[in-house]
């Protein structure tokens, strides 16, 4: 598939759209084997990891290339893991413009991060409206709980403009969305966020109607009245909901679902006077946290300084001064700087679990990294 150098495809590349629809995806990366798997060995959660262009509507085909069908997979993989009763966070891993330098998995390797701009902040925001509305639209995304804002962003604040301002409308646009929905109408009704419901006209008029009544215009208003034609289209390509239910009938439903959990990386994942996602929250809010002390800068390269420094972690306690409380631990590796023996990765892998379950708890990320020939499919290779 490529993907693992920025300078280079690998041998194994897929060169087109079919070959990645057919071979990698829906018979090989996610399926149900794999989810009968986490459910055998009791795993309750999983983070997918969503680039920005699964909504296709504003990937501009002129200078962004990538896959189409996306939304049909993730359609897929909820629907799976809603039978399986296993819950899903979906995280906004690839965004608009690239968040990161050196991303190969981006599709965009660059040292130029553009991102932090209005025009892409905006088409996050878009973003955030249509998958906060699928997830409480459609029965087969009824598994998903939180979703993410951006994951991990440029170390340096100095380095983020806007980001701060971003935080804060993605969370408006999500609570915005679910209150023109009718979603956690009981919570947003005590507060003065919910929607009036026109009597009559389209599903476009309705909700232009509603948006413009309560907030006029703005970023946020702009971001929900562009997703809703999506809204829609989606709706007749996956089939399974119908906007007009939001609109009708389905209102009370609708009114008794939870709102969705926000996410963000946990303030000090960036330096220089960073933003605090805290100050924006609006409902339930968690925040999250990847580690990898094979990157080094943690411990000294050696078995018993890497045991001393997990042992005493605070990466928890120092998130909850800043109020980034409740914390998961959404990446961790069992990777190391050194040769390590078997005996090690058993203690390895036991004590950072251990002290990420004193958090809201963990989702480990090497999950397929190591499948080939020359691996032995171990459980333990893979997870």
């Amino acid at each position: 598939m490529g993907g693992g150098d920025c300078q280079k495809c690998t041998p194994g590349c897929i060169v087109t759209e079919g070959l990645l629809f057919t071979v990698w995806i829906r018979n090989t990366w996610f399926n149900q084997t794999d989810v009968d798997e986490f459910k055998d060995l009791g795993i309750n959660t999983v983070r997918i990891l969503l680039g920005y262009w699964i909504v296709e509507e504003f990937v501009d085909r002129k200078m962004e290339f990538y896959p189409r069908s996306g939304i049909e997979q993730l359609h897929r993989g909820l629907k799976q893991l809603k039978e399986a009763g296993i819950v899903a966070i979906l995280g906004h891993h690839v965004l608009p413009g690239v968040g990161q330098i050196n991303e190969p998995f981006s599709g965009a390797c660059t040292d130029d991060p553009q991102f932090y701009t209005d025009q892409n902040y905006h088409r996050a925001l878009v973003w955030a409206a249509v998958l906060t509305g699928l997830s409480h639209l459609y029965p087969d995304f009824s598994s998903v709980f939180s979703i993410l804002a951006a994951n991990e962003p440029v170390g340096d604040a100095n380095r983020t403009p806007g980001f701060g301002k971003y935080f804060k409308q993605f969370v408006q646009t999500v609570r915005a969305t679910e209150a023109l929905l009718g979603a956690g109408g009981r919570q947003y009704a005590r507060r003065g966020l919910l929607f009036n419901s026109p009597a009559s006209g389209t599903v476009t008029e309705k909700s232009h109607s509603r948006i413009t009544e309560t907030c006029g215009s703005g970023e946020v208003c702009d971001a929900i009245l562009e997703a809703i034609p999506i809204l829609i289209n989606m709706s007749s390509e996956l089939g399974g909901f119908d906007m007009n239910y939001a609109f009708g009938i389905g209102r009370l439903a609708l009114m008794s679902q939870p709102p969705l959990m926000t996410n963000f990386m946990e303030i000090n994942w960036q330096h220089n006077s960073p933003s605090n996602p805290a100050d924006v929250a609006m409902g339930p809010q968690s925040y999250d946290h990847h580690l990898y002390y094979y990157f080094g800068d943690v411990a000294a390269p050696d078995p018993e300084s890497y045991m001393k420094s997990i042992c005493n972690l605070r990466r928890r306690e120092k998130a909850a001064k800043f109020g980034n409380n409740p914390m998961w631990f959404g990446e961790w590796s069992l990777g190391t700087e050194f040769i390590a023996m078997d005996e090690f990765m058993r203690d390895w892998a036991d004590a950072q679990k251990f002290t990420y379950s004193k958090s809201l708890g963990w989702i480990f990320w090497n999950w397929k990294l190591e499948e080939s020939e020359e691996i032995t499919a171990l459980i333990a290779g893979r997870w």
